[in-house]
């Protein structure tokens, strides 16, 4: 087995309905998520502000 190279630290923080704030250590800035199109409507929910879905990051990072 090889060396820990990082070990992630996150903390998760619901904000408002299905906004969830993450802070990351090492980054300056959180990462929110939330939902949008087509997930908000089969959740049926209308958040203040759109946010891309934690899936959209599972894609985007195994398609990269």
């Amino acid at each position: 087995m090889g060396d820990i190279v990082h070990k992630s630290r996150i903390t998760i923080v619901r904000e408002n309905g299905p906004t969830r704030r993450a802070i990351i250590e090492g980054l300056d800035e959180p990462v929110y998520y939330g939902v949008h199109g087509g997930i908000k409507k089969f959740y049926k929910v209308e958040p203040d502000k759109e946010h891309a879905a934690t899936l959209d990051h599972i894609v985007a990072a195994t398609a990269a």
